[in-house]
């Protein structure tokens, strides 16, 4: 028989590891925090070891209904994928939308992880702030890098 989800033990028990995995980031967490924390993309808020139903997701930006999760080597064996899967499946049926980057990604190109998950943003239809620029709104985005930093390979 399965235990129910809601259980008010259950939830400190969840509350806890979740407190102990944000004091335990791995560096493509602590890279990808950095960039994410403080609303610095587009004012949304990506908190992180969040607390999902039975899971706790890497990141969640809620109003995105977006899950990200970054993946070390652990998850490349068949148990551990099954795990992933079933996470997944659940976390669709509950309406989230799960992005995996791998932290061998994130730590050789943040720029391009930090756009993975702009894309997912902008393709959950969440509402994202008006741009007040009127040069910037001429076909071009917001950007998900700080201010002053851009990729190398863009003209200016």
């Amino acid at each position: 028989m399965q235990r129910p989800q809601n259980n008010v033990r259950r939830q400190g028990l969840k509350r806890e590891r979740a407190r102990e995995l944000r004091s335990q980031m791995t560096e493509a967490e602590r890279k990808l925090w950095a960039r994410l924390r403080a609303k610095k993309m587009a004012g949304l808020r990506f908190p992180r070891q969040e607390t999902i139903g039975p899971y706790i997701a890497d990141f969640c930006c809620s109003a995105a209904k977006l899950v990200v999760e970054l993946d070390g080597e652990q998850h490349g064996n068949d148990e551990n994928l099954a795990y992933d899967a079933a996470r997944t499946r659940w976390l669709s049926n509950n309406g989230y939308r799960v992005l995996r980057l791998s932290n061998h990604d994130v730590l050789r190109d943040l720029n391009l992880a930090l756009e993975s998950i702009w894309r997912a943003v902008k393709e959950s239809g969440c509402p994202l702030p008006e741009i007040s620029d009127p040069a910037k709104s001429a076909g071009s985005e917001i950007s998900t890098l700080p201010q002053g930093e851009g990729r190398k390979d863009s003209k200016r």
